[in-house]
């Protein structure tokens, strides 16, 4: 038999678009999708309904426009419904992490509701991203779609017109439509130039060049509306800008909330705390315990954000918590959606067994569990794996896996209780 043995040890810019007519018209056949009923149901509408939620915490520009945000999400008032919206994400590493899921889930609210939307990442880390994007989407269809009609999830790549460009035409035909004095004024350029850091031609120029992805994906994706970080509605400022110059056409930005961990810091690499997407990196049971972690204040706002559960049901689980509070069901609740979602059934069920086998003292998840969950459980212990003779004892084999010290100190260790194989002393 193999016995196993760990000592435990006392933890670019994505672009995201939904496009219109040129995708395909999923769910219009006279009948209003079930996704759409919903979105659209009473007086709120589709946008209001995630205002409500927190998803979506600011709209620009609000009012002035020939077209109102509204309008375009009226499947009466809209000559070109189905809609595309687009967002940007940092691919800078080559795995997506907690803070980006609430730009996918605003893409997922968009799709849900009969929206076709795109994912376009630009060439760093683009195959590992592209792979993330396309699980996370495939999870999100299969695993929560119970059966409805919704708009397309497609991912493109902005080198496809980037690649073609001649750098100095691009300057000659682009940046003069763009004011220094206007870049210069936006809060995100202020806030970079003011830190120690300070903000490089390279960061400087990235707004112009998502201005410009913007108006590319306007012009042959009629993508009207992006959706982004709050830390991103200055660079959306200037696409809209440089859209509004070059067509006279309106077009609209839609931001997410940034979310930060108990300090204050953003929940991203940046700040050396970053919950990764990808297993490789943050393991279904590390994520799962991320969420489960969550403090009571916290986790109402949560589970609106993160899941697509109903308000009604958020709030009968949150009514249930009062009465309950040690057994945190919306912890849980939260951490099995979004796991879920992130690494789908599977995962969901591998975080599980962790779950029961680290902190519940589970034999039966301990021997079901694969090589792969047990590092991943331990993975910050020592990890051996030994064939044993029969009569090998427990000195003889934590001796061979290492993990007790020689001599009389290790034997001390095994006779006063310190050592444990299988939850058991």
């Amino acid at each position: 038999h193999s016995l196993r043995t760990a000592a435990k040890m006392a933890a670019p810019i994505f672009r995201c678009f939904s496009r219109g007519q040129g995708l395909g018209t999923p769910g219009l056949s006279g009948v209003l999708p079930l996704g759409l009923r919903e979105a659209h149901s009473g007086a709120q509408g589709l946008l209001a309904m995630q205002k409500a939620r927190g998803l979506f915490k600011e709209f620009f520009p609000e009012r002035g426009t020939k077209t109102e945000l509204p309008e375009l999400f009226d499947r009466g008032t809209a000559g070109n419904f189905p809609q595309t919206i687009y967002c940007g994400f940092d691919p800078t590493a080559d795995s997506l992490h907690v803070g980006h899921l609430l730009a996918l889930l605003g893409l997922f609210h968009f799709q849900r509701a009969g929206h076709n939307v795109i994912a376009l990442r630009v060439q760093s880390n683009a195959r590992a991203l592209r792979q993330g994007l396309k699980a996370l989407a495939a999870n999100h269809q299969q695993l929560f779609a119970n059966g409805r009609t919704w708009g397309n999830f497609t991912v493109l790549d902005n080198s496809a017109w980037y690649q073609k460009q001649d750098l100095v035409d691009f300057l000659a035909a682009v940046g003069g439509h763009f004011r220094m004095g206007t870049l210069l004024s936006r809060l995100s350029v202020q806030t970079r130039l003011k830190s120690p850091e300070g903000m490089s031609l390279a960061e400087f120029l990235y707004q112009v060049l998502q201005a410009y992805d913007f108006y590319y994906l306007f012009q042959h994706y009629r993508c009207r509306v992006q959706l982004g970080g709050s830390d991103q509605l200055g660079n959306i400022m200037s696409g809209y800008e440089f859209i509004h110059k070059l067509t006279g056409e309106d077009v609209f930005g839609i931001s997410v909330p940034l979310i930060t961990s108990t300090t204050g810091a953003k929940l991203g690499k940046s700040a050396g705390n970053a919950v990764w997407l990808n297993r490789d990196k943050t393991s279904p049971f590390e994520l799962y315990q991320f969420f489960v972690r969550q403090q009571d204040d916290l986790v109402e706002r949560y589970l609106k954000l993160f899941t697509f559960l109903p308000l009604p049901e958020i709030d009968h689980i949150m009514q249930l918590h009062v009465k309950e509070p040690e057994k945190r069901a919306p912890q849980k609740r939260l951490a099995t959606e979004v796991t879920k979602l992130v690494h789908g059934q599977e995962g969901l069920d591998s975080a599980k067994r962790c779950t029961q086998a680290l902190y519940h003292s589970s034999i039966e998840a301990l021997e079901v569990m694969s090589d792969q969950e047990l590092k991943e459980l331990f993975k910050e212990a020592s990890f051996s794996e030994l064939v044993l003779d029969p009569g090998t004892s427990v000195l003889d084999t934590c001796r061979k896996a290492n993990a007790i010290p020689g001599g009389p100190r290790g034997y001390r260790m095994i006779t006063e209780g310190g050592v444990s194989i299988n939850h058991r002393q």
